[in-house]
């Protein structure tokens, strides 16, 4: 009895099952299309940020590497919000959450907010100095800022907070690309599904 209701139930839910890769695509495309934007609106300090051993990655080829992230998110971000090639896209984008995460985020840690009271961020995983002194540079600042700036005002929508810069946000989009490129780009909501309809036919979406 409760065997059929359930695969009643899961048979009826299936038809949906498009639902939930929409909803991750319609996350990620604003942040894809944002970061790709943002990198295309000031592409000759990408390329330096991207070259300079100094202050930069110190990554080889930085025009290439440059060109080719910046492509990756912005293309592709649009490419995902229609649900278009999702697959596809969602590869280089992958390959340019990995390359943020190690080449930018890791030495800072899973957070991607300093929270010293964090299991993330005390020792019990890992111990991130930065983290750890987030109390002393929030003291400081409030301080700083309740003597000389108008400290009501900064915080009428929410509270202080110290960035991390770590992996948490890189990690987390990684995994929900990984999502799209098994799975594609969902079932009656994306180009994919209406224009490839060989794929379709053989469960492919």
């Amino acid at each position: 009895m409760i065997k059929q209701l359930y695969a009643n139930l899961f048979k009826k839910l299936s038809v949906a099952d498009g639902v939930p890769l929409l909803l991750l695509r319609l996350y990620l495309a604003p942040v894809m299309i944002q970061a790709g934007w943002n990198k295309a609106s000031s592409f000759s300090s990408i390329v330096d940020w991207f070259g300079n051993e100094d202050y930069g990655l110190g990554l080889p080829f930085p025009l290439v590497l440059a060109f080719l992230a910046t492509a990756a998110e912005l293309v592709g971000g649009i490419f995902l919000l229609f649900g278009l090639l999702t697959r596809l896209v969602a590869i280089p984008l992958m390959v340019t959450m990995l390359v943020a995460i190690f080449t930018v985020h890791i030495d800072n840690g899973w957070l991607a907010i300093a929270d010293a009271s964090s299991w993330l961020a005390d020792g019990t995983i890992l111990m991130n100095d930065s983290v750890m002194a987030a109390p002393e540079k929030l003291s400081a600042a409030k301080s700083l800022l309740q003597t000389h700036g108008n400290y009501d005002w900064l915080t009428s929508s929410g509270s202080l907070v110290v960035l991390n810069n770590g992996i948490e946000f890189g990690a987390t989009y990684f995994v929900m690309l990984l999502v799209l490129f098994f799975y594609g780009g969902g079932r009656y909501v994306s180009i994919d599904y209406f224009f490839r309809p060989k794929l379709r036919d053989n469960g492919l979406r």
